[in-house]
């Protein structure tokens, strides 16, 4: 139990901190230093590499996370918070497929072709929910550790 419980934990680490330190700390260094063609070009390559880690994370999370549930006896058996960790997870699971399969696809494409503005909006719109994923992880982290001491 405890090693799923740490691949759970890392992967947490890895997917909310990295979505932390790309939007609070990476992007307003890149804003105050780069024009926006490096600027985007820089970001096509961090999410390249990043989303390569988040989708080991998501795969971590989903089988420690089900095979500790399967080791208490089910849904039946696991508190509250378990069924509120599971539903946040799945749903910034659906907003991350949607960010890779739909926008950064797209995204990438545009700055291949160097169509800068177009890139540009949708970054933006990858920022936005990268921001929601970004809190809805937060929030999940804080029902798991509120969950754990007091469920």
């Amino acid at each position: 139990m405890m090693l799923f419980k740490l691949i759970h934990l890392l992967s947490v680490v890895v997917w909310v901190g990295g979505m932390f330190f790309a939007y609070v700390v990476l992007r307003p260094a890149i804003v105050e230093i780069l024009e926006p063609p490096q600027r985007l070009r820089l970001w096509d390559s961090v999410f390249r590499r990043f989303f390569n880690w988040v989708w080991l994370a998501i795969g971590a999370l989903l089988i420690s996370g089900l095979y500790m549930i399967a080791l208490y006896g089910g849904m039946a058996h696991v508190g509250s918070y378990v069924h509120a960790m599971l539903m946040l997870g799945l749903v910034m699971i659906a907003i991350y497929g949607h960010v890779f399969f739909g926008l950064y696809r797209k995204f990438s494409q545009l700055v291949a072709a160097q169509n800068w503005k177009e890139a540009g909006e949708m970054l933006g719109r990858i920022r936005k929910l990268v921001a929601v994923n970004l809190s809805l992880g937060l929030l999940t982290m804080g029902v798991a550790l509120i969950g754990m001491m007091w469920g």
